[in-house]
């Protein structure tokens, strides 16, 4: 409003569930609650258990855990469509970046994938990592006022995950010259989920593009200069996450 001064924001938690009018919020996020935010009984913040989003007043402020009473819903803004980001797996700090912009996004899952040309070392510490991975989507959840964290799924050989994903709109970004670009790409209405496959810095084999090709992924370009592996991933899902949902 002119003149006015603009309400805050309210921060927003996920918690596992709610029950009789109430929800608990534990671990590292009920440390930062009381630590950090320094909240106290009367306080006023967001709760979210993946389903529903509620105002939620603090009750109680514990070592390990803090207590809400639930007091009104609260109208949650989620995409149109779910987005599912196949991304191969490239060097740790740039993967755990990507991941986080994508669950900023607003992705619905993050699938890691064992390319061909992924580095073999990587690959093979990938599932050691699957416990930060999620930690990372949980707080880009909670920073994005997201109702739930995206899906991190076990990691996956690509052409293993090419064959798993049913997606009605699956698109494989490609370098190549003569693929279509991606802003030509778009969901006809009612189209409910897509999935975006990224390579790694090495790019796709053509046994990889094959296997795509008949998994029903098509080809999608995003122009003709070449990204790094986490600029094409976030490029990528920008379009498809703020212009297609």
């Amino acid at each position: 409003m002119a003149g006015g001064k603009a309400s805050a924001v309210r921060r927003r938690f996920l918690v596992e569930r709610f029950e009789d009018g109430a929800g608990v919020l534990r671990g590292q996020d009920a440390r930062h609650l009381g630590r950090v935010l320094r909240a106290k009984p009367g306080d006023r913040f967001e709760l979210s258990d993946g389903v529903a989003v509620w105002l939620a007043s603090v009750t109680r402020v514990g070592a390990g855990a803090v207590e809400f009473r639930l007091l009104e819903p609260v109208a949650a803004a989620d995409l149109r469509i779910e987005v599912t980001a196949l991304i191969s797996i490239f060097r740790f700090a740039r993967m755990e970046w990507a991941i986080e912009k994508a669950t900023e996004l607003g992705v619905s899952a993050i699938r890691p994938l064992a390319a061909a040309r992924s580095e073999p070392g990587l690959v093979a510490a990938a599932p050691k990592r699957m416990a930060r991975w999620e930690k990372i989507a949980h707080e880009a959840a909670n920073q994005s006022r997201r109702t739930a964290s995206p899906q991190v799924l076990s990691p996956a050989k690509a052409l293993v995950a090419f064959g798993e994903t049913n997606a009605e709109i699956r698109l494989i970004l490609s370098e190549r010259r003569d693929a279509p670009k991606m802003e030509n790409f778009r969901p006809a209405n009612g189209a409910k989920s897509v999935a975006l496959a990224f390579g790694p810095e090495g790019g796709w084999t053509d046994e990889e593009f094959t296997a795509a090709r008949t998994a029903g992924f098509q080809e999608a370009s995003l122009g003709p200069l070449i990204l790094r592996a986490e600029t094409a991933a976030i490029a990528a899902l920008a379009i498809a996450c703020c212009s297609w949902a």
